[in-house]
């Protein structure tokens, strides 16, 4: 672990700080690894100072002067000059320390990365002149951000120049330069920009990636000492960070020099993983030091959750609908400007809708919406109104977690489960931007596992509880873009590429093994490949050992296809009897679908049959569905949020056997009907089937429901329903869910050779099997173990859509399928013609880049399988008991599962009378006990 130490707003311990701090600097100046603008000269270190007065003396004249002008209104609040974060961080980077910086929305974070920075530059510029080149790079996960951070740079940078000359007679300051290099940026930019180099440099990962290849630019990187990361949280667990991973190693590569790494973010755990990725290693062996500033809860936040209704089964959808509205419309113009978050690009468009039609307060000029589907011109006039608070409210879906200041932001309301304490925290940390003012948020649950959700996910939030972020390890796919970009530099030896590589954290334990695989393919060392049109990307040499770019055209390949964020396109829908066109599916949607799955589109019910590139065929049928339209698109639960809703779930059955499980409840910060509702929940379950229908920690459930009751299931010809429903209360979140469901059914098909129809939620899975086969569902799931379930997830995914999008988008990062070549763009669509031509011959080779990473990413990342194995060793153990129960109506807690399919807009109304009939037998079933 690569931590000297985790600190908070607390005192630390400085005297062995000091020592260990003094012992590094003068390794590290000795290895000419310091960055050279840094200046110990004077005597202090970080961990010496514990005072506002003592930071303020690290500043230059005039930033010392700005800062204090600046400040001097919030000192009463702040107890100084400087809020809890800056405290920590701004000395820590002054001395050169990695910093990992995590602290909510509106602390004075970024600031506390940029100050320093600010600082030195001033010092270098009044000593010995600035270089014509980059001395800082900011990188940003979105150009929003980027574009924001430009602006907020330009007060200080200028105000200061402003200060040296009046006050000190500073004339002949130079200025401190920053830019924006993104996508956006012209070339005319781009040329001014290498006579005029920015000494602060804000760009993204891809554009960074870019640079490092650009012949002349990059020499202007060479000076480079400081890198900030923004919004750390979200690039560590996606491609994009593990591309910027790989940039940072190869831009330390360039300057021959540490340069210090900060990294900023409002949510993220774990907080050593996180800094671990940040740093990287200095060697195979050596990890870089990175000290963690953790002051994630020094703000306040006003926090509760809303229930529309007392009874939210018995209440009708119109009922609800107008409490919902009448809720929202009062709590917005209760507050000065209202953001509205929902799960769903849908759902933002529909309550700006109905707020306009219900409300004539509303209108085009006072409230808008803002999602990735809006065209940029449209996304950037609501941001500059959120800035200058011209919008009563706004609603989003995810666009506006991350970004732009909202200073007259005051409220944000979350409709549904935002599904993770991380997201819910970042969503409602947009409100009362100030470290002084108070997060205030409402959420609003419309179901009651929505209710179970959003009530532990304030409960530990109160406790100081994030989600861990998981962070990719050995993408093979960026691998291969990132040596493809060195080798296009120069010829060079391949261990100085393994070194360069195996730095990134995401990349250090890379084997010889994992290195071969991506050099057979990089080399075109597969029989078969160019007769395909697949060209090797660099030659290797076996005496020298060294490596070089393939093809003259190489850099432009480089330039015109790297990144990692794929594209995507919707699939039209046939009716495969007489190829009447029925509507379009976005192609994520698919990768749930197998054959005989049924789904709802344009007012139809649809069997699925097959798919051919980008149409998809379908068979019309009365069947219900069992896949809902909403799958693709929400966000799903967190695995370790999943976790507390089972401990939650303990404690529940504990209180109300003890009769105090309204009172616990009542002291929750959650409002009356939500109060209502989960006691109602949990007494109708516990009085229906007892304790041991209820997944616990140590407890997984498996309730079997034989389809009788309801008219809406298929029947056979005497009247009898079917197919019976296995309801797996694996409350793990929909990631591991679907990752069980599919081991779970492939199990079944082998032993029993019938199909299986899975519909997939964050509180389990169902499974929908005929009723002539007798399956022992214990045993299918206690053959699954944690050895044998990644090869039966490779089994169950053969053929599936889910692996030919995601071969699809692996062979497209892998530029054996070139999204742009020759001045002409292969659209995704034309993408996977080519990739589903390809994926057969993959198949066929020896352990084949692409098809590698696309098992890998799968299985991994998008089936969590390290989770999955955790519980199936718990099984296993013994720890987790398997509680098989039979029923004849499905308990209250399965509702959710039971009408999973009729969550769409067009069968809403069946959803409601499928909820109701439950209830009632439910309740029937508990009034006969109760005689």
């Amino acid at each position: 672990m690569n931590i000297i130490s985790k600190t908070n707003d607390q005192n630390t311990n400085s005297k062995t700080l000091e020592q260990e701090i003094r012992e590094e600097i003068s390794d590290k100046k000795e290895q000419n690894l310091v960055s050279k603008s840094i200046s110990y000269s004077t005597g202090k270190y970080a961990f010496d100072i514990d005072s506002d007065e003592k930071i303020l003396d690290l500043f230059q004249d005039g930033v010392k002067d700005w800062w204090v002008q600046k400040f001097e209104k919030y000192r009463e609040f702040n107890e100084g000059y400087f809020t809890p974060p800056q405290r920590q961080a701004i000395p820590r980077i002054h001395y050169g320390r990695n910093t990992l910086i995590c602290s909510p929305t509106g602390s004075g974070k970024t600031l506390s990365s940029f100050m320093s920075i600010i600082n030195e530059l001033f010092r270098i510029e009044k000593e010995e002149g600035l270089e014509n080149s980059v001395y800082c790079i900011y990188i940003s996960p979105l150009k929003s951000l980027a574009n924001d951070i430009h602006v907020n740079l330009e007060e200080p940078l200028v105000e200061i120049k402003e200060i040296l000359k009046e006050k000190y007679g500073k004339e002949d300051i130079g200025d401190i330069r920053h830019a924006i290099r993104h996508g956006d940026t012209t070339s005319y930019q781009k040329s001014k920009m290498l006579k005029q180099t920015p000494h602060i440099l804000n760009t993204t990962p891809e554009s960074l990636a870019i640079i490092l290849n650009s012949p002349k630019f990059k020499e202007k990187l060479r000076t480079v000492r400081w890198v900030v990361i923004d919004e750390i949280h979200s690039l560590a667990d996606n491609k994009r960070g593990v591309h910027l991973s790989l940039s940072l190693e190869r831009l330390r590569e360039l300057t021959n020099n540490e340069f210090v790494r900060i990294g900023c973010s409002a949510t993220v755990e774990p907080l050593d993983e996180v800094a671990s990725y940040l740093g990287g290693y200095y060697d195979t062996e050596t990890p870089r030091p990175v000290e963690i500033v953790d002051t994630r809860f020094v703000r306040s936040y006003d926090m509760e959750l809303i229930c529309p209704v007392p009874d939210l089964i018995m209440s009708t959808p119109e009922e609800i609908s107008k409490k919902l509205y009448g809720e929202l419309h009062k709590l917005i113009q209760e507050h000065e400007n209202t953001l509205i978050f929902t799960n769903t690009r849908g759902g933002a468009e529909r309550i700006l809708y109905n707020l306009r039609r219900k409300f004539p307060e509303y209108t085009e000029e006072n409230s808008g919406s803002h999602h990735g589907s809006l065209s940029r011109d449209k996304r950037l006039e609501i941001e500059s109104k959120l800035k200058k608070g011209e919008l009563k409210v706004v609603t989003t879906s995810s666009s506006l977690e991350l970004g732009i200041d909202m200073p007259y932001v005051d409220l944000v309301i979350q409709i549904g489960s935002p599904k993770s304490v991380k997201v819910l925290l970042q969503r409602i940390g947009r409100a009362g931007h100030g470290i002084e003012r108070i997060a205030k948020g409402r959420l609003i649950a419309l179901d009651r596992d929505e209710l179970v959700e959003c009530t532990v996910m304030l409960k530990k939030a109160r406790e100081g509880f994030i989600d861990k972020v998981q962070i990719p390890k050995k993408p093979l796919d960026v691998l291969v873009q990132q040596i493809y970009g060195i080798a296009i530099n120069g010829i060079i030896e391949l261990e100085q590429v393994k070194n360069i590589v195996q730095r990134s954290y995401n990349y250090h334990m890379m084997t010889e093994e994992d290195f071969k695989i991506v050099l057979n393919y990089m080399t075109a060392s597969y029989a078969g490949m160019e007769d395909r049109n697949i060209y090797s990307k660099i030659w290797y040499d076996e005496e020298t050992k060294k490596i070089g770019k393939s093809g003259k055209t190489a850099r432009m390949i480089y330039y015109m296809n790297i990144g990692t964020i794929p594209d995507d396109f919707s699939c039209d829908v046939y009716v495969r009897a007489n190829k009447d066109w029925i509507g379009k599916l976005d192609e994520q949607y698919l990768d749930r679908l197998e054959k005989g799955d049924v789904f709802a589109l344009g007012g139809e019910h649809l069997k699925f049959v097959y798919r051919r590139g980008s149409k998809v065929y379908v068979d019309k049928t009365s069947e219900k569905p069992n896949i809902p339209n909403w799958y693709s698109e929400r966000l799903p639960l967190s695995y370790d949020l999943g976790k507390n809703v089972l401990e939650f779930k303990k404690t529940a059955i504990e209180k109300y056997g003890n009769g105090i499980l309204k009172e616990w409840l009542s002291e929750l910060p959650i409002d009356n009907n939500s109060v209502e509702s989960l006691y109602g929940l949990f007494g109708q379950q516990i009085q229906y089937k007892g304790n041991d229908s209820i997944s616990l920690p140590n407890k997984l459930v498996i309730e079997e429901y034989n389809g009788e009751g309801y008219d809406g299931y298929k029947k056979d010809k005497k009247g009898k329903t079917e197919n019976k429903y296995l309801y797996i209360h694996s409350n793990y979140g929909r990631k591991f869910n679907d990752g069980f469901s599919r081991a779970i059914a492939y199990k079944i098909s082998e032993h029993f050779g019938v199909g299986v129809l899975v519909s997939v939620s964050d509180t389990g899975f169902s499974l929908e099997i005929p009723k002539k086969k007798r399956i022992e569902i214990v045993q299918i799931i206690k053959e699954l173990t944690p050895n044998n379930v990644y090869d039966i997830l490779k089994l169950a995914l053969e053929n599936t859509n889910l692996m030919k999008r995601i071969f699809r988008i692996n062979a497209t990062r892998s530029l054996m399928i070139l999204r742009n070549y020759a001045g002409r763009k292969k659209s995704a669509k034309r993408q996977q013609v080519s990739a589903d031509l390809l994926i057969h011959y993959a198949k066929k080779l020896d352990r084949f880049a692409p098809l590698e990473e696309t098992y890998r990413e799968i299985i991994e990342d998008s089936l969590e399988v390290e989770h999955l194995q955790e519980i199936l060793g718990k099984i296993q153990s013994g720890h987790i008991k398997l509680e098989h129960i039979e029923v004849s109506v499905p308990t209250p807690m399965s509702f959710g599962l039971a009408t999973l399919t009729a969550s769409d807009a067009v069968l809403a109304e069946d959803k409601n009378n499928l909820l109701k009939l439950f209830h009632a037998q439910v309740m029937y079933k508990i009034s006969k006990k109760g005689k």
